[in-house]
């Protein structure tokens, strides 16, 4: 597995957390920033990390902002992109599961780093499900490739 991660200011010190997480977990990711603790524009960041997903070029993308709302709705106008703001374990399990998202967000501001860890393991380990859940996801991007 391959992830692009990336913050805004508000949530630098959770990536770094995350980061250390997957090393241990021994997966392969690309930091796409910020590197500052000055405010930025979270499009800035959002936009890309789904890009690199929405192509292929990663598996997963994870997204932190102080309270990743504003990095969830930048990454979700991104074609074929399905993200999910997650604060807790049981959402972080079922959005893998049943809505096979492919990028996470979270909030700094809202969860401390050992939740976020937490949240990001249970997310990353997750397995899409298929079954009658696939016919769903297979609507939105129907819905999606109807847009023009």
């Amino acid at each position: 597995m391959k992830v692009a991660i990336a913050s805004d200011h508000g949530g630098v010190n959770i990536r770094e957390e995350i980061k250390k997480l997957m090393d241990e977990m021994g997966i392969q990711y690309e930091d796409f920033g910020c590197e500052c603790g000055t405010s930025v524009d979270y499009p800035d960041y959002a936009l890309p990390v789904a890009e690199k997903v929405a192509s292929g070029e990663f598996d997963r993308g994870i997204l932190i902002c102080g309270t990743g709302i504003g990095m969830s709705i930048a990454a979700n106008k991104v074609k074929g992109i399905r993200c999910a703001l997650v604060h807790d374990l049981f959402t972080a399990k079922v959005t893998r599961e049943h809505n096979d998202s492919n990028v996470l967000a979270m909030g700094e501001r809202v969860i401390g780093p050992g939740l976020a860890r937490e949240i990001a393991k249970t997310w990353l380990s997750g397995e899409f499900e298929g079954g009658r859940h696939a016919n769903r996801v297979a609507k939105i991007t129907q819905y999606e490739d109807g847009q023009q």
